[in-house]
């Protein structure tokens, strides 16, 4: 059944392409005022997100730089003491034969303070660059040159790579640490001088330990503050993108209150001039705050 329209709505409907084109704008213009305010609502709550993040990466960062202030301030501690032992004592390398069978690891440690071998974490180059240039104070905008070309995807895997080599380094030095516990106690009850010479090794190996480890905990601190970085990067372009979502968001309205007046000054009607009249004080209320307040 073929529908009719009535004689009277055929008069206010727009005979020309321009005249459908102009009836059809403000709805156009509304569903995009409306897309456009949402993408910068979105692109507002990305930046929080991402300062949210950037947050608790320094906090953990932080956790990081104070593990390494005070593996430093130990290893301070141990040289010190050492240099403090030879310079009231005569202290003499350790005698094998004073200490009676032990593995060759821990006599290596005895004898010159040699580490565990343990490889070095194989960091990604950019990565290496990004952090130099914070280690030595670089400019934010060459940093911000540097970490652009390192993806989020990267230092992740990074951060992984230099806290497993931290842990397998403590785990290297874990039974070392007990046989030289065990060792000390032995010998505080026996000869003197061996003891005394067994606690210079030891301060020595103590103090080089204490070195490598705050060494490992600078890595893990320095791609934490990567990390953060790199968020307060995205978190500025995801507010500058929310900005200029906004403005879209504001020529949207105008168009639609442009189109809306034309509405109703074709067809004299007095709530199409409500509604661009409700679109101007909007739009204007919305340039006060953002230039006044």
């Amino acid at each position: 059944m073929k529908t009719k329209i009535p004689e009277e709505l055929k008069s206010d409907l727009p005979l020309s392409k321009w005249g459908k084109l102009l009836a059809a704008t403000p709805i156009v213009m509304t569903v995009i005022a409306t897309m456009l305010a949402g993408l910068a609502s979105s692109e507002m709550t990305k930046a929080q997100y991402d300062r949210s993040m950037a947050a608790q990466l320094q906090s953990k960062a932080g956790d990081q730089w104070n593990y390494y202030q005070a593996k430093k301030l130990r290893s301070a501690v141990s040289h010190n003491s050492l240099d403090l032992l030879g310079a009231t004592a005569d202290v003499q390398p350790v005698a094998d034969s004073s200490l009676g069978e032990l593995n060759p690891a821990l006599k290596s440690v005895l004898a010159n303070g040699e580490l565990p071998s343990v490889p070095a974490a194989k960091l990604d180059d950019t990565v290496v660059t990004a952090f130099t240039a914070v280690e030595n104070s670089r400019p934010e905008s060459e940093v911000d040159a540097s970490l652009i070309k390192v993806s989020d995807a990267t230092l992740a895997a990074n951060l992984n790579l230099a806290t497993q080599n931290a842990l397998d380094f403590d785990a290297a030095v874990r039974p070392l640490n007990k046989s030289l516990d065990k060792l000390d106690e032995t010998l505080f009850k026996g000869d003197k001088n061996v003891f005394r010479n067994f606690t210079a090794a030891r301060l020595r190996y103590t103090a080089n330990r204490y070195d490598n480890e705050a060494r490992l905990n600078q890595n893990v601190a320095g791609i934490y503050e990567l990390q953060v970085r790199k968020n307060n990067i995205s978190a500025e372009r995801h507010h500058q993108r929310s900005g200029k979502f906004f403005f879209g968001m504001l020529a949207a309205q105008m168009g639609v209150i442009i189109s809306t007046f034309a509405m109703a000054a074709r067809q004299k009607s007095v709530l199409w001039s409500v509604a661009a009249a409700a679109g101007i004080a909007a739009v204007s209320f919305a340039s006060y705050v953002y230039f006044c307040i």
